[in-house]
């Protein structure tokens, strides 16, 4: 796997040279658009709404639409002048206990392993992390984008969590309509306790699958070879209105299952 970036951790005046690999990919089956006569795919051009003619790359720029139909040009030499963090530098700002930041904050996800002059200072942030049981709050330019983001351990392994910034996070009391939350009955909340007992568990990613992606590629293999193919049924929607009722089917149905 080739890393996707190079550069260093700067740790107070210590410098840990690192590779950043991506630590997950999207598995999505992938479809392109056809033309239906004669299935060849559709092209995409990119075309001046304007003079109606194609555009090539050289003749595009970035503009910035403040007002409707209205736009201001910014050239590549506007963003080279901005100040921002050092473009090959993850500046650490502070170190914080990993359950302060709220899974919400979030985004992406990368591995960081040692460049070759970079083996003991990685070793060194590992194992000072793992003994505080912190994490540390850093800031890193990626493909041009300044990030907040964390280093943590994932599995022996420094990695760098990307976040979003505070005003990225939408303020669930400020953009929903929550109603008053209405009264739960102590018997309700006793059979709900059960229900999560009943289902309680280590977490194996190792058990899960992405089933519907594993049915789509069956149907697409059958589809190539003209064969037929059986789609297992959806089951059936069972919703129980009364909370109470549906509760203790619940139950009895776990405990069914579990024997």
């Amino acid at each position: 796997m080739r890393p996707l970036w190079k550069g260093a951790i700067s740790f107070g005046l210590v410098n840990v040279p690192v590779k950043m690999y991506a630590a997950t990919e999207k598995k999505n089956v992938k479809f392109r658009y056809l033309h239906r006569d004669c299935n060849a795919p559709v092209e995409y051009k990119r075309v001046c709404s304007n003079c109606k003619k194609e555009v090539p790359y050289e003749e595009i720029v970035k503009g910035y639409e403040y007002e409707p139909g209205k736009f201001v040009v910014l050239e590549d030499e506007d963003f080279e002048a901005l100040p921002q963090e050092e473009a090959r530098s993850i500046n650490i700002v502070e170190f914080v206990n990993l359950s302060e930041i709220d899974p919400v904050y979030y985004d992406k996800t990368y591995y960081l392993t040692p460049q070759e002059t970079g083996e003991k200072p990685y070793q060194l942030l590992k194992q000072v992390l793992k003994e505080k049981g912190k994490v540390a709050v850093c800031k890193v330019v990626i493909r041009s984008k300044s990030n907040l983001s964390c280093i943590r351990i994932y599995d022996e392994v420094l990695t760098l969590e990307t976040m979003y910034f505070p005003d990225e996070v939408r303020n669930p009391k400020e953009e929903l309509e929550i109603e008053e939350q209405p009264e739960v009955m102590s018997r309700e909340l006793e059979m709900a306790g059960q229900l999560v007992d009943s289902l309680e568990g280590e977490f194996q990613p190792e058990n899960y699958q992405d089933e519907y992606r594993e049915h789509l590629m069956d149907l697409i293999k059958a589809k190539i070879h003209d064969e037929d193919v059986t789609i297992p049924e959806r089951p059936k929607d069972e919703r129980v209105v009364n909370l109470m009722e549906a509760l203790e089917k619940s139950v009895d149905l776990v405990k069914e299952k579990s024997g």
